[in-house]
């Protein structure tokens, strides 16, 4: 018997159109809310004072402001001679550029790299590594 009862009290249709009827009246709020006009879209001055954070994605219709004037090619070559001036000065003073050292050099320090610096750490340590070693 209460089956029965409980299976036409939920699957009656005066329990869906009360169903139906909520749902409407709670989301009658949300589906109006759209429809409120903003100030800025009949405000034309509005749209000329430029982008803002909003706190979402960016605009991407909206042509972004350089931070600086950009270099001409006469500019770039005039800065790229200074450069190349002072780097010839700091070779006449005696400095050198180093030359890269040889892969089987590198790959040698790597495969001894660890085992020398455990060495070092545990106090067991190798003369020829380190002259402070007792």
């Amino acid at each position: 018997m209460t089956i029965n009862v409980g299976g036409t009290h939920f699957l009656g249709a005066g329990s869906i159109c009360r169903i139906a009827t909520v749902a409407m009246v709670l989301c009658a709020p949300l589906l109006t809310g759209g429809c409120e006009t903003s100030s800025n879209t009949h405000n034309p001055t509005a749209l000329a004072e430029g982008p803002k954070d909003t706190g979402s994605y960016p605009n991407l219709n909206i042509k972004p402001q350089v931070a600086a004037k950009q270099l001409s090619k006469e500019e770039t070559a005039a800065k790229l001679g200074e450069l190349k001036a002072d780097q010839q000065a700091q070779l006449a003073k005696g400095g050198s550029a180093k030359t890269p050292a040889s892969t089987t050099a590198l790959n040698t320090l790597a495969r001894t790299h660890g085992n020398d610096t455990l060495k070092q750490i545990e106090g067991k340590c190798d003369p020829a590594l380190d002259p402070n070693c007792n």
